[in-house]
């Protein structure tokens, strides 16, 4: 009997093995890319028990490169991953496989179930709280849930669930919206882990997401000012922000980019 692909996966030893496969093979197929993969601050991620991991989402493949930086402290995360990407045929059985979490656009709530019985079991969660891909590269506006996984998981089982901010930069020139890609080898790509944010006796879910955008906008600040290359053209500006001399949208007109991009697919916009 075909598996029902609306089913959350199981965390099972054999859902650990496949996701140790999985991972051992990307890792081999970044390598032969000829990437030049960099990841610091990995220190933040535990070693053991729950924990969230919040990242900025600015490609296709930036689940793939934070399971590279997870795997070097020896952490399997459980993503939240949108439901197109687990209807592809091959992908979509390795996601089910691997333990990640499946969300369907207008209907979350059993999604989230799934991940805060994750988190409170002692899994890493990884969300992507902008939910789609920012076109200015930049922290777009934050979806309450990874604060409010944090916050959920720290108040039933009374030890603090620490909430991981993370960016990634470099991962938007290899694969990302409105057909942006490469196979260029060479390419740097940047996983940058931050302390974690404890939340606090009291905090609000509003109040813990404020922290995380801060976080998050500190550490892509850092991450862009630290990266080790520069386009290589005119044409090759489009990956670098406005402010810093490239063609990437402001944030302001990729905000307008993504309203109309999801108007397109007949999502909600807010």
């Amino acid at each position: 009997m075909r598996p029902d692909p609306t089913r959350p996966a199981r965390v099972t030893r054999g859902t650990d093995r496949t996701y140790r496969w999985v991972n051992r093979a990307g890792a081999l197929l970044l390598r032969a890319w000829g990437l030049r993969l960099r990841a610091r601050g990995l220190e933040h991620l535990p070693r053991d028990g729950a924990a969230v991991l919040a990242a900025n989402h600015t490609s296709y493949l930036d689940f793939v490169l934070l399971e590279w930086a997870a795997r070097q402290r020896g952490r399997l995360v459980r993503f939240m991953s949108k439901a197109s990407v687990f209807d592809a045929p091959v992908v979509g059985r390795l996601m089910r496989a691997m333990g990640h979490v499946r969300v369907e656009r207008w209907t979350g709530a059993s999604a989230y179930r799934h991940a805060r019985r994750l988190v409170t079991s002692g899994e890493v969660v990884g969300v992507f709280p902008e939910a789609t891909i920012s076109r200015s590269f930049r922290v777009k506006r934050l979806k309450p849930g990874a604060a409010a996984l944090a916050l959920h998981a720290t108040r039933t089982t009374g030890v603090v669930v620490p909430l991981v901010p993370c960016v990634v930069w470099g991962g938007h020139r290899l694969l990302t919206v409105d057909g942006r890609r490469t196979l260029r080898r060479g390419v740097a790509v940047d996983v940058v882990v931050g302390e974690p944010l404890l939340p606090l006796a009291g905090e609000s879910v509003a109040e813990l997401t404020a922290r995380l955008r801060e976080a998050l906008e500190q550490l892509l600040d850092d991450a862009v000012e630290r990266y080790p290359q520069q386009p290589r053209s005119e044409a090759d500006r489009w990956w670098v922000h406005a402010d810093r001399g490239g063609t990437a949208p402001d944030v302001a007109t990729g905000a307008a980019l993504d309203r109309a991009a999801l108007e397109r697919a007949g999502a909600p916009s807010d």
